[in-house]
């Protein structure tokens, strides 16, 4: 799902004109469309950068231009103007969002910043025992001991 004609005419004049070097050398201009694009496939798929579709440049372009835009503070002026769309359109509500961070992976075993709580601390084995005969689902009275003598 790329961006229709209308989404481009507003987002085109916030991005940077590129210049070109005077004796020819460098890099060739791409089509500025086709890297946003490719940017915009990479955030809403959440894919590697080096698997974006052959339709858009390369994904070293993507990914340089992605971190010129951010760094010169292009890119949110660009997310910006894309919600104020949508919201114009009537199709999002930014006032309504919300960050989720379940895809955010936390180290196992990490340090603990501080002492664990009466509730939380580990139990012994007795008071352990004990609670099985205070649960309603413990058995009635604990069985009788056989005696071998």
């Amino acid at each position: 799902m790329d961006l229709t004609d209308t989404q481009w005419d507003l987002i085109h004049p916030l991005l940077p004109k590129g210049t070109s070097r005077e004796d020819g050398k460098g890099r060739p201009r791409q089509d500025q469309r086709k890297i946003l694009n490719g940017i915009l496939w990479v955030c809403r798929t959440g894919a590697p950068w080096k698997d974006i579709p052959g339709r858009y440049v390369s994904y070293q372009t993507c990914h340089r231009y992605f971190q010129l835009w951010i760094k010169t503070g292009v890119w949110p002026k660009v997310l910006r103007k894309l919600a104020e769309d949508l919201r114009d359109r009537g199709k999002i509500d930014v006032t309504e969002c919300f960050i989720d961070g379940t895809f955010a992976s936390a180290k196992k075993g990490g340090c603990i910043l501080e002492k664990l709580s009466e509730a939380k601390a580990p139990r012994s084995w007795q008071s352990q025992t004990v609670m099985v005969f205070l649960s309603p689902y413990g058995p009635p009275e604990p069985a009788a001991m056989k005696q071998s003598w």
